[in-house]
């Protein structure tokens, strides 16, 4: 009889994994003095990045603070233990379920702490690269600046049956984390046109990075 083994211990496991693969990894950060001179100053960020690309982020967190949107879904939980033990908060929901209440905590942490957001804007189950409204609406309740985020990987394995063709850097290889120009969204009220236009930005940016 096949005995599944518990999140908590595949967590445990993958933490422990994740550590030791990071330290055979090369990183070079682009931009990244424009984020470390907003955190300096207290000023509340969104970064944005997309979810095919997350697994070498966390090397860059070093200082900072984060709370990071997570699915609901199992694999999502098994994501969010991870995160934690590397030190972040989460909050979760989705898109299709509970992803306003999500982004709401994710405001409220945002507005008592010194944490960032941190979203992968084309998640949990895509279209890949297409960017969705979450990211704006958490900029605007929160007030906060978008840093949009892209992560270049020089030798990779890719999940290529995966929704997201997720990437996982090979050991040696080189990261590059390119953090872009931090903007401000416009002023005005949160309607479906105003999310719509700002969803498409942020998209742009992303894509303009590499």
């Amino acid at each position: 009889m096949k005995i599944p083994l518990p999140i908590p211990f595949i967590s445990s496991t993958i933490y422990h994994l994740y550590k030791v693969w990071c330290r055979t990894l090369r990183f070079e950060e682009v931009g990244r003095e424009k984020l470390d001179e907003l955190w300096d100053a207290h000023t509340p960020m969104v970064t944005c990045l997309w979810h095919d690309e997350l697994f070498p982020l966390m090397h860059a967190r070093r200082q900072l603070e984060i709370i990071a949107v997570v699915s609901q879904s199992s694999d999502g939980e098994l994501l969010a233990q991870v995160l934690e033990k590397l030190g972040l908060l989460t909050s979760r929901g989705s898109s299709s379920r509970g992803g306003v209440k999500a982004l709401l905590r994710v405001a409220r942490t945002m507005k008592t702490s010194r944490h960032l957001g941190c979203i992968t804007v084309d998640g949990p189950r895509g279209p890949r690269h297409k960017a969705k409204e979450g990211a704006v609406f958490l900029a605007h309740r929160s007030n906060a600046k978008i840093v949009p985020i892209r992560i270049a990987m020089s030798n990779s394995y890719v999940f290529k049956k995966a929704w997201d063709k997720f990437q996982v850097p090979l050991p040696f290889s080189k990261v590059k984390i390119i953090f872009g120009e931090p903007y401000d969204l416009p002023e005005g009220e949160l309607s479906e046109e105003y999310l719509e236009k700002e969803r498409q930005r942020l998209e742009n940016k992303l894509k303009e990075l590499l």
